[in-house]
């Protein structure tokens, strides 16, 4: 069981050979309470076009981007196609090319050309658009099933999600969508379980571990509780002996959460514009 024949060679982990790149997208971890975003806006000199779009008038409320409170689906505005999610300014997949970013930081950041095999279990943190899921149901040709374990506080909206991935023609998406919303979901050869809420509550509750994490929250400049030091080392206690992680991400705080959690660490090229992405194995 094997990836494409045309997916190119892997790197091993550890390697001095550095071929591989990031992603960005999702989001899981709830805003920390006792830091709420302000909601009276009094005056702002010199708004961003992206600021005054959400101010209606000074003086008056300014959205926060909160998710919807009678769906828990979250607030999104279009930019060229990609969702962003409101809340923490920050897109869903790679503007440049989501479907070949997933390959590119996750995929191949985590070896998985040489890796996978029925059984072989994924943990991500943010399911966002189910891309990631899709990409390996596309990509997997072996027999059997994979695991496949996502953490998301803020489930997408099914229209919402249908309109993004039609970003995407080569993938079929119809299989999810037909599921969608759901806590379990069979897609070709991957079996999924979503589990909904706070990642920094449900997953020290989780009985699980995973071969190879897909890190793939919102900017930790923008959602910092998603890569708390704190959650990095629930991930590690929830890895499985020689698992390995990948992330979107080079921020040195991360970086250092990771190593200090039991990683081995290593920052290399990333995708598209970002220079650098991050990914290891469990010492």
């Amino acid at each position: 069981p094997t990836m494409p024949p045309d997916a190119p060679a892997p790197t091993p982990l550890g390697s001095t050979t550095r071929t591989f790149a990031p992603r960005r997208a999702i989001a899981q971890a709830q805003p920390n309470p006792k830091t709420p975003a302000p909601r009276i806006v009094t005056s702002i000199a010199n708004p961003s076009p992206f600021l005054s779009s959400h101010i209606k008038a000074i003086g008056q409320d300014m959205s926060d981007g909160n998710p919807d409170p009678t769906t828990g689906a979250p607030d999104l505005e279009w930019r060229e196609g990609t969702p962003v999610a409101v809340r923490f300014d920050d897109p869903y997949f790679s503007i440049i090319d989501g479907a070949e970013e997933t390959r590119h930081v996750f995929v191949r950041g985590n070896d998985l050309a040489t890796r996978l095999r029925a059984g072989f279990h994924i943990a991500e943190l943010g399911f966002g658009t189910g891309l990631n899921a899709l990409v390996m149901a596309q990509d997997w040709t072996g027999a059997g099933a994979l695991r496949f374990t996502s953490f998301e506080a803020y489930p997408m909206g099914r229209d919402d999600m249908a309109r993004a991935l039609s970003a995407f023609p080569g993938i079929d998406a119809t299989p999810l969508l037909d599921q969608w919303p759901g806590d379990r979901i069979t897609l070709p050869g991957v079996e999924i379980e979503i589990v909904q809420g706070d990642v920094r509550q449900t997953l020290p509750a989780w009985n699980g571990r995973a071969d190879a994490w897909f890190l793939d929250g919102f900017s930790p400049a923008r959602n910092p509780e998603m890569w708390g030091a704190d959650l990095m080392a629930e991930v590690a206690r929830h890895t499985a002996p020689g698992g390995t992680f990948a992330t979107y991400t080079a921020a040195g705080h991360v970086r250092q959460a990771l190593g200090a959690a039991g990683f081995a660490v290593e920052r290399v090229p990333g995708f598209g514009r970002k220079r650098h992405m991050t990914r290891g194995v469990l010492r």
